[in-house]
């Protein structure tokens, strides 16, 4: 064989194994991951992205961890990759999917801060709290 042949081989071999692996950083964007965490609701207004929002809209602020470790992320929130993005969340058998616009202090990693409108998707407001599931769309 020479040496192009078995660089090529090498080549294929080491794409053959990265397409299979995990992308790196702290943020695994397979769609086929699942968080687990708590979904709570919130009054919108200007969110961290920059994006003025109402209670009607079908938003999410995301943990603060999650946002500031997203993938590209920077000083400016407004230009965080993270933004404008859309998450499924599910609570039993009923789910929602919503538009990521804000960052949310309070929040564990996993967890989700919903509109008004988006959480009673979910859940009556009344709960207040919910054990939730999501994934990004």
């Amino acid at each position: 064989m020479s040496s192009l042949t078995l660089f090529l081989a090498f080549c294929v071999a080491l794409l053959a194994a990265c397409v299979g692996a995990a992308p790196t950083g702290s943020v695994d964007l397979r769609r086929s991951t699942t968080y687990s965490g708590q979904g709570t609701y919130f009054s919108p207004g200007l969110g961290a992205c920059g994006e003025t929002s109402s209670s009607k809209d079908l938003i999410v602020a995301v943990g603060h961890e999650r946002f500031d470790d997203y993938p590209g992320a920077t000083s400016n929130p407004n230009d965080n990759p993270i933004c404008g993005k859309k998450i499924t969340a599910h609570y039993g058998s009923k789910s929602v999917t919503v538009k990521v616009v804000d960052r949310c202090t309070g929040c564990g990693k996993d967890d989700l801060d919903f509109s008004p409108s988006a959480f009673s998707k979910l859940a009556a407001q009344s709960k207040g709290r919910i054990d939730i599931t999501w994934e990004y769309s």
